[in-house]
């Protein structure tokens, strides 16, 4: 029996679905998914796992104008990831008409040409049929693809023909992880993520990008079923931080008790979470604590 494996990556304007596209194909939360744009801030990989193949998903921030040293470099982390897969697949939503960034990105595809590429019209379910035909004809005119999917994440709609399309496009060789691995984000970082993801959906729209979530500890505790979390989440202002805590810690007592169900649901048990708000002046343009911060 002949046995595919290898990377797919999905690309595409801030927001477009990938991070909900590539939890519903691994079939857990890997990525943290919101309706800010730019969540995503580094390369991640979820693995599916097929009778057959074993397709390595890539997620990758989305491409954008950058305005900060961060910026520049989360379109840098997509352009690396775009040399080291054998499919791309371009993901463009159904409800949103395709523009001058999708373009763009389209355009970006001409410098991998040993890539196979893939169209995938998300969020099928959030428009009319009638939107996602005129969307399927625009999308397939922008060059020769290798297939073009409409689906929904959310729905699961569609979500088999991609994944035996994805598998047929991938190189003849055996699986690259064992079949338990889903991922190869450490604890820390998905539980950081959780944490900012958390505090995405909270704040106010001018936050998003000034978060950033740090662990300094998790220990699970020997006499009781409790994991203790200790982590940090910083924002570049003074006036920031009093957005994120709130009148009298409301509102980070609310960031604290979404992110820890989410940790929980992780961890398989209790957690104690003890969250700190911290100030880095301008962390998004200073390169020592972009280092610091891993990005």
């Amino acid at each position: 029996m002949t046995h595919r494996s290898g990377f797919v990556t999905f690309v595409g304007r801030p927001n477009a679905g990938k991070s909900t596209l590539m939890n519903a194909l691994v079939g857990e939360k890997v990525a943290i998914t919101s309706s800010k744009p730019q969540t995503t801030r580094r390369a991640i990989r979820g693995i599916v796992h097929l009778d057959e193949a074993q397709i390595v998903i890539v997620d990758t921030p989305g491409m954008h104008k950058p305005r900060t040293l961060l910026g520049k470099r989360l379109n840098a982390v997509v352009q690396t990831t775009l040399g080291d897969v054998d499919v791309i697949c371009l993901c463009v939503p159904a409800n949103e008409r395709l523009g001058p960034g999708d373009r763009y990105i389209d355009q970006q595809l001409e410098g991998f040409p040993n890539a196979r590429k893939v169209a995938i019209v998300t969020k099928v379910d959030a428009t009319s049929k009638e939107r996602v035909a005129e969307q399927l004809l625009e999308v397939a005119a922008l060059r020769e693809w290798d297939a073009v999917i409409p689906l929904s994440a959310v729905t699961g709609r569609q979500l088999d023909v991609l994944l035996d399309e994805l598998a047929q496009l991938l190189p003849e060789a055996p699986p690259l992880y064992d079949a338990e691995t889903s991922t190869e984000e450490r604890l820390s970082d998905r539980v950081a993520e959780l944490i900012r993801e958390a505090a995405l959906e909270d704040v106010r729209d001018e936050l998003p990008h000034s978060i950033i979530v740090t662990i300094d500890d998790i220990v699970a505790r020997e006499d009781k079923p409790i994991t203790d979390v200790y982590a940090n989440l910083w924002v570049e202002r003074d006036s920031q931080k009093g957005i994120v805590i709130g009148r009298g810690g409301e509102r980070l007592r609310r960031i604290g008790k979404d992110a820890r169900g989410e940790i929980e649901a992780l961890v398989g048990q209790q957690v104690h979470l003890d969250l700190r708000v911290k100030i880095a002046k301008e962390w998004q343009g200073d390169p020592k604590l972009l280092g610091r911060f891993g990005l």
